[in-house]
């Protein structure tokens, strides 16, 4: 069967399309009703803060965004400033009014431009560097957007089984609805850049390289922080339990474009390592905790 090309034109009715069948969800059409705060707190309340944060991130990603791709087509700029941004930080809003309904401190998303970012700014006027950054931009926006959709799934069966449903059909249903077109977008846009050869030997090299020694999961900005608190939502919404299942979801299209030449890998390495390393760190925190309360 011969292969279809992504061609850019199909990427831009992909994007048109998502800006016109998902606007930015309205406040007004969400029920907030919650039957029992204490017990969704307990439960997801430091869920609903990490979703929060990094929904609200995407200011800082457009910034990040201008600096890395500074001669972005319009395809791109039209995706990430007309459609995706306005969806996410909406995302962002309704998620932690939730969270201050529920009587938790409103999400405290960081918004500077890393300084990892600023240093490569001098460089991304270069073509073949630019190639480089906008293929690993779109690796990390495809992870990144199937990190939410796990996440968003496992949560709404977990408000569900709670009786919440008003929050799950009306808040989690549609930012869940939204997700899966950004990942499309990023899917189809790393992909045609592999199928033209827009990147050559010595690029996919680089850009091996790069990526593992970069790759984050979502929201941790290599801050052991955030790198602990998502461990913590890994584990609140069960991924734990197949952390192998989670990582082949989020590093199966990098494994297949990026390590192409590796025979049998599901997954890159690194994505199971960040994934068990964070779930240690919260564990190790909890356990510490517990131990220091045995000791009072």
């Amino acid at each position: 069967m011969p292969r279809q090309f992504i061609t850019g034109q199909k990427i831009r009715e992909h994007v048109q399309r998502l800006g016109e069948l998902y606007p930015p969800i309205p406040v007004d059409s969400v029920d907030f009703t919650v039957h029992d705060p204490t017990e969704l707190t307990r439960r997801f309340g430091h869920v609903l803060d990490y979703l929060a944060r990094v929904e609200l991130e995407v200011d800082r990603n457009v910034l990040e965004l201008l600096v890395l791709l500074p001669d972005v087509d319009e395809t791109n700029r039209m995706f990430y400033a007309d459609v995706w941004h306005p969806q996410e930080i909406q995302h962002g809003l309704i998620l932690d009014r939730l969270q201050t309904d529920l009587g938790q401190p409103p999400a405290v998303p960081t918004n500077d431009v890393a300084a990892r970012v600023k240093l490569l700014a001098p460089l991304a006027h270069i073509k073949p560097i630019q190639e480089i950054v906008r293929f690993l931009y779109f690796l990390t926006g495809a992870s990144t957007e199937r990190q939410a959709v796990l996440a968003y799934n496992r949560l709404t069966g977990g408000l569900n089984e709670m009786g919440e449903t008003a929050i799950a059909e009306t808040l989690i249903g549609p930012i869940k609805q939204q997700e899966p077109g950004h990942f499309a977008f990023y899917q189809m846009s790393a992909t045609s850049m592999i199928q033209h050869e827009v990147l050559k030997p010595w690029q996919l090299y680089l850009a091996r390289i790069l990526r593992e020694r970069s790759f984050g999961l979502v929201g941790t900005n290599h801050n052991n922080e955030y790198r602990k608190q998502y461990g913590g939502v890994v584990v609140a919404l069960g991924l734990d339990e197949k952390l192998e299942s989670y990582a082949r979801e989020i590093g199966r299209l990098e494994a297949r474009l990026l390590w192409a030449k590796e025979k049998g890998m599901e997954f890159p390495p690194y994505v199971l390592r960040s994934l068990r390393e964070s779930v240690s760190m919260y564990r190790d925190e909890i356990l510490g905790g517990g131990a220091q309360s045995a000791t009072a």
